[in-house]
């Protein structure tokens, strides 16, 4: 994804073959009473620009939508399998993964008052498939054929080809199901008019000073139309939105937003931290998993580093644990493995191949390539959490022993650097990776089939053309483990990217902010109704 973020993955999200709920809560009993004190505002760094699910493809946008809206299927607290949620069952039929069944809850509501029918699910995933919005999550329902109504309460999904991780997509945001009474079936709809069945409605949206077209705050308050399991401890939340990490601190210190998600500056988190376990402050952090990646990026199109030689000898000049203490604050983990740690399917085999910073690795790939010294490239990135800090480490690591030369340039306009490795523009660059659903191959066929979505112009028919399809039949999604330990020792012995750590989540909060620990968990979904407050 170009974000989001979801997680953990023991047994396959896939691996369900039936599931079935009982039961449905009201959040009307769980906030009454709570009044202005049940009032909770959260701050974050993750900006956006839509709210329809059929263009939101990013962490600022699904932060929302997984609390307005329903979809069939969703994670629980540390799971990796989907459970029902506007489902009351859902499976796949016949043998060969290619037909998922699932037959409604009944009594489903939108926060206006229209029923939530199977036609209803029908519209919702035809309607992002025909949008087809460049920067929306469309991709991930292309292995779906049809999707048909069966009365009001049954649907059934029939696929061009096993794709046993459909649930786990179903149960992200591409998966929301929106009011075909009132979104156009072929346009997005207004921010301000966003419709769902969450347990949360949307009150309002207002944009970000300066002019664009960003977010600035959304206010959200307790659905009371909601059929669904989730009890709210609060009744009103409202989401604000921040150009940089170093406002979003700003606003904590200043109580303009009572806790943050996991996007401050590593160094401030680290500080609220150390401050917390002295006992000063009024803040508070829970450290949580997270499954956020970070890669450097190859364009094995370009003259220099379409040699392999040339990114073995940089994979081997890397020293993680070294970005990681002194970049990051020790806020992000060393990654050795295209899929984190926490998710089947994560092992070390880029450390098993190169090591931590062996020069003498480094050189024997040039030298027996016969690459000129220093090889020259230019590293370019645009956002990070540690700002210029992060490439110039980089840059620094991989100048050690005099054989490369790095100039690094920041691309600071976001939609300009993705134009620009998209189109080929840059030799290596830097880019983060924000799951869309918990399972080795999210991490995995969007970033390597057909150059990915990173556009690093590199494929192999052995993973695109069989170890990837093959997977992807597998509904006991442990069992698909053995395909991508293969296809991330191929990843590795061609380096066209290179991982370089997850993250770690740090969430602060003001003392009297409670359940911030109760959400922050592997899954990647922030759950609002988790969060309450005691006196201050």
């Amino acid at each position: 994804m170009k974000t989001s973020a979801e997680r953990l993955a023991v047994l396959g999200c896939a691996g369900l073959v039936a599931v079935t709920v009982a039961g449905c809560g009201s959040v009307t009993d769980a906030v009454k009473g709570g009044g202005s004190s049940s009032s909770v505002t959260m701050g974050t760094a993750q900006l956006t620009s839509v709210l329809d699910p059929a263009g939101a493809y990013d962490s600022g946008s699904w932060l929302i939508l997984r609390n307005a809206f329903q979809s069939l299927l969703v994670f629980p607290a540390a799971s990796s399998s989907p459970s029902p949620d506007a489902a009351q069952s859902c499976e796949f039929t016949g043998g060969d993964s290619t037909q998922y069944h699932c037959v409604l809850r009944p009594g489903l509501k939108f926060s206006n008052g229209h029923p939530l029918t199977a036609a209803d699910v029908v519209f919702s995933i035809e309607r992002t498939k025909k949008i087809n919005d460049k920067n929306g999550p469309s991709g991930l329902l292309s292995s779906i054929k049809s999707v048909e109504a069966k009365g009001d309460n049954e649907v059934v999904f029939h696929l061009t080809a096993p794709d046993a991780t459909l649930p786990a997509k179903l149960a992200s945001p591409v998966g929301a199901i929106v009011d075909h009474q009132v979104y156009p079936a072929d346009s997005l709809l207004p921010n301000d008019k966003v419709v769902g069945s969450g347990p949360y409605k949307v009150d309002s949206v207002e944009a970000l000073g300066g002019g664009g077209k960003s977010i600035g705050k959304v206010a959200l308050s307790a659905n009371d139309k909601y059929n669904g399991d989730v009890k709210l401890r609060n009744s009103k939340f409202t989401v604000r939105y921040y150009d940089q990490a170093a406002d979003l601190k700003a606003a904590l210190d200043k109580g303009d937003v009572d806790l943050t998600d996991d996007s401050l500056d590593p160094n401030a988190a680290a500080q609220i931290r150390s401050d917390q376990q002295g006992g000063k402050g009024d803040l508070q952090v829970v450290e949580g998993d997270s499954n956020n990646t970070r890669s450097l990026v190859f364009n094995t199109k370009d003259a220099v580093v379409g040699n392999v030689a040339v990114r073995q000898a940089a994979a081997a000049l890397l020293d993680r644990k070294a970005l990681a203490r002194d970049v990051f604050a020790r806020t992000v983990q060393p990654l050795y493995s295209m899929v984190p740690a926490g998710v089947t399917g994560h092992n070390t085999v880029f450390f098993d191949k190169y090591g931590d910073q062996d020069v003498s690795k480094a050189k024997k790939f040039l030298s027996d390539a016969k690459v000129q010294l220093p090889v020259k490239i230019t590293l370019t990135w645009s956002r990070s959490r540690a700002g210029a800090a992060e490439a110039d480490t980089v840059k620094k690591q991989l100048e050690t022993g005099g054989l490369f030369q790095v100039t690094v340039q920041q691309e600071s306009d976001w939609d300009k650097y993705k134009a620009g490795f998209a189109d080929g523009k840059y030799q290596a660059y830097i880019l983060g990776w924000f799951a869309d659903y918990p399972d080795a191959d999210n991490y995995i066929s969007p970033l390597v089939v057909d150059g990915g979505v990173y556009h690093d112009g590199w494929d192999d028919p052995r993973i695109s053309q069989k170890l990837v399809p093959d997977g992807l039949k597998m509904t006991d999604r442990g069992a698909a483990a053995g395909n991508y330990n293969q296809i991330q020792s191929i990843v590795a012995d061609n380096a066209p990217l290179v991982p370089l750590f997850q993250d770690k989540a740090f969430y602060a909060a003001r003392s009297y902010i409670t359940g911030v620990e109760s959400t922050v968990d592997s899954t990647g979904v922030f759950r609002f109704g988790e969060i309450g407050r005691s006196s201050k």
